[in-house]
């Protein structure tokens, strides 16, 4: 079966304007022009709006879409697994929130008892959880998997004042590097106050802590695109924490 613009579009759940852009960027080309000048689907476009359609659901830039689909050799019943486990660990994220709200309500009504960690439990499942799909990878061939594991576990055992206080820091420590960014100096005051500030937030979840493995996640943080775009908020930001906590490590 062969569609135009609209009806692919209606099909979809998407913009005519969505298609056309994405006929633009050479992500998914029409099978062919017609007499009039419209473009025209067939199955193998349906197919890879599909496929495209369920990486921007995962939160992929398009670019990013554009280079695995185009590799030579992709395998679209692969990606179609590789999707499937991605939701799958969605649904569990989406499922412990779930559990925790209906938790939350019952204690309202007073039908049940529930512990400050049972509170935040929802909330540091998704963060791991969140972390390794991102970062898992890396930080477990720099750091190793006891080292991560021990993290993580450090991180659902905290209380609900531990927890509260961490995300405070880790607030703190962005709050600070914006205003030490501006002085220009990562030996500064406010610049080093940050580094020390970061070391507090990392010790949270370290089982110990060392000034070379926070230098050397540091560099990490320049290294990796992912990490990098976190404390990026302005151009630089993120060599300058690096500059400031390898100044902070060599005291």
């Amino acid at each position: 079966m062969e569609y135009t613009v609209q009806k692919l579009a209606r099909l979809a759940g998407v913009s005519t304007r969505t298609l056309r852009y994405y006929d633009e960027i050479g992500i998914l080309k029409p099978a062919r022009m017609n007499t009039s000048g419209y473009r025209i689907y067939g199955q193998n476009e349906v197919d890879r709006l599909q496929q495209i359609l369920f990486y921007r659901e995962l939160g992929i830039e398009l670019e990013s879409i554009k280079n695995i689909m185009n590799t030579p050799g992709f395998d679209g019943t692969k990606a179609l697994k590789d999707h499937r486990e991605k939701l799958l660990e969605k649904r569990k994220q989406l499922d412990v929130l779930i559990e925790n709200v209906n938790k939350t309500i019952c204690l309202k009504e007073g039908r049940i008892e529930m512990t400050d960690q049972e509170k935040f439990e929802g909330f540091k499942k998704k963060m791991i959880e969140e972390n390794e799909e991102k970062y898992g990878e890396e930080i477990r061939n720099k750091y190793g998997n006891e080292t991560i594991d021990q993290s993580n576990a450090k991180l659902m055992n905290m209380t609900q004042d531990q927890y509260e206080r961490f995300t405070k820091l880790e607030k703190q420590v962005i709050e600070t590097l914006v205003e030490a960014f501006a002085t220009g100096d990562p030996s500064s005051e406010l610049a080093q106050k940050t580094a020390d500030l970061h070391k507090q937030w990392l010790t949270y979840t370290w089982k110990e802590y060392s000034k070379e493995a926070h230098a050397g996640l540091a560099q990490m943080y320049v290294d990796d695109e992912r990490f990098k775009s976190y404390y990026e908020k302005q151009p630089g930001m993120t060599e300058f924490l690096r500059d400031a906590i390898h100044i902070y490590t060599k005291k």
